[in-house]
């Protein structure tokens, strides 16, 4: 079995406009005379590859530790698109995944992943809530337009679709793979940073 890390390193990783950037410091050091080495972080909770919460944008949405775990583990259908993701481009991808789901009689068509840089328009964000997907996965660090990622979130955070922001897919092709993007079990919180794998079938 192959295994794709879709993850981004956590200290050099890419950060929104705004975020602070994920900070390290060496708490304990073996080769100073301490008896471990010792790290403490300080981050954003989107930063790098993370996972948004309906919190994140809802207020009274739920929290990342309140999420179903069957929206950020399962079989997952990997794409391809550059520039805006239209209605007519989420309907083709529903469609194509589908297809791959029904002959592999697994359910990839509730997760999908875009590699590309592409950006989500509100009608294409409507048609993934109609469809009821469990997760939408993009390599960028927001689904939506960078200056104006709002109307986009409020849609599918809406319909408690999962936002995997900051993948890398670079190394995968187009298809069906089983999907790991469990979270940081951070209580009470928008988002949080996962470790994302996918595993090729």
């Amino acid at each position: 079995m192959k295994i794709y890390d879709i993850s981004q390193e956590v200290f050099g990783c890419a950060v929104y406009p705004g975020d602070p950037s994920p900070e390290r410091t060496e708490m304990l050091k073996i080769s100073d005379g301490a008896v471990c080495n010792l790290t403490a972080l300080k981050m954003c909770a989107h930063n790098g590859t993370h996972v948004d919460a309906p919190y994140h944008f809802i207020d009274g949405g739920k929290t990342i530790d309140q999420v179903d775990m069957k929206r950020f583990i399962g079989y997952a259908f990997v794409t391809c698109h550059e520039g805006e993701l239209t209605s007519e481009d989420a309907h083709s991808i529903l469609r194509k995944a589908g297809k791959a789901s029904t002959d592999a009689d697994r359910d990839c068509n509730l997760r999908i992943l875009v590699k590309g840089n592409s950006t989500v328009t509100e009608e294409a964000a409507k048609v993934f809530a109609d469809n009821r997907i469990l997760l939408y996965g993009n390599e960028s660090q927001t689904v939506g337009p960078l200056e104006a990622p709002m109307a986009v979130h409020l849609i599918m955070l809406g319909a408690e679709i999962v936002l995997l922001e900051g993948i890398r897919l670079g190394e995968v092709d187009e298809g069906v793979y089983f999907l790991n993007a469990a979270p940081i079990n951070l209580g009470g919180s928008d988002g949080a940073p996962c470790r994302a794998v996918l595993m090729e079938l």
